[in-house]
């Protein structure tokens, strides 16, 4: 009776025809019944063991596994592309748990999120937890200036959110990040699409833009310590800040402006030469109290207000909102 059930069960064939072979010897040298049972059990575990020699030398195996995989894989996966806008179901701050559960909208009405970039990661080993959420901080803060090039024109609450491969997913193939803006406030949404790409300005402007974020990439930098803790980290943070200005300062001379936009891009340039001596002092401090001296002065040379009136004679957004992107 157990070999016959065996041999039903196509993908245990092998252990079916043993049983069925051990109950016929057995019936044969005890006289017992259920030679009929054992004969089929072996009949059947036959037939299944020649169907998996076909399958295993002709490749249909491995082809069956695969399609069983991507299924696994696709059952409730989001199908979300960069710039879709979609509802999540508990809210973004759970969005990671329930990211399968989450259905496109149109952006033009209210949304919970909205996708900016997919990336795909390298095979290999599982990286780990930890591993992931770096990677996924680093690569959604790289892709999110290409998808907003101007970082003022997001609005204010408005945060970055991503989720990345369980150990599970990953032994079935997933290899992706999901990047998406999201409203902090769990009771608010988002209403229209924020994309602004570089298609959406003029050469001026995204020369501007460009220069602009390289100082925001090096201000995002910042070390999590005190300068009383940590001179070294900051004094070299300072350094990123002198070596962000002179290649903003580059850009800003070497282009060619508009007739409006001349004399205040000028003037920024001023301004942000000044901040670069402050910074290059704070880099060469050897106290806390000079770094905090120098670095409180250049801060002050690099906040945002400076660059509102060459926004305006660009004709590009000239007021922030609360919104301010964390680098990687």
């Amino acid at each position: 009776m157990v070999a016959f059930a065996f041999g039903l069960l196509c993908f245990v064939p092998l252990v079916g025809l043993v049983l069925g072979l051990f109950a016929l010897w057995r019936i044969r040298r005890r006289g017992e019944r259920g030679r009929g049972l054992a004969i089929a059990g072996c009949a059947l575990s036959s037939v299944g063991l020649a169907l998996w020699s076909v399958l295993l030398t002709t490749g249909a195996a491995a082809e069956a596994w695969s399609s069983f995989r991507d299924g696994l894989r696709s059952v409730g996966a989001p199908a979300l592309r960069s710039g879709d806008c979609f509802m999540a179901p508990e809210g973004m701050q759970a969005w990671a748990a329930w990211s399968r559960e989450s259905e496109p909208v149109s952006c033009a009405g209210e949304h919970d999120g909205e996708i900016f970039a997919r990336v795909r990661l390298p095979d290999g080993r599982y990286p780990g937890t930890e591993a992931l959420m770096t990677s996924a901080h680093h690569e959604c803060h790289a892709h999110r200036r290409a998808y907003v090039v101007d970082p003022w024109t997001v609005p204010a609450n408005t945060d970055v959110y991503s989720v990345t491969p369980t150990e599970e997913s990953w032994d079935l193939g997933d290899r992706e990040i999901l990047c998406a803006f999201g409203n902090e406030d769990p009771f608010a949404r988002l209403s229209g699409s924020l994309r602004r790409d570089e298609s959406s300005f003029d050469a001026d402007q995204l020369t501007f833009l460009d220069a602009a974020g390289l100082l925001d990439d090096a201000a995002d930098r910042v070390p999590v310590t005190e300068p009383e803790d940590d001179l070294p980290g900051h004094t070299k943070w300072a350094e990123h800040m002198v070596s962000a200005l002179d290649r903003q300062t580059g850009m800003l001379r070497e282009h060619t402006w508009s007739a409006a936009a001349q004399r205040p891009v000028a003037d920024l340039v001023e301004v942000l030469e000044e901040a670069r001596v402050e910074w290059a002092a704070a880099a060469g401090a050897e106290d806390a109290d000079t770094y905090y001296d120098h670095q409180l002065k250049g801060s002050v040379l690099t906040e945002w207000e400076q660059e509102v009136t060459a926004r305006k004679a660009l004709g590009l957004t000239s007021s922030r909102s609360t919104y301010v992107p964390t680098g990687g």
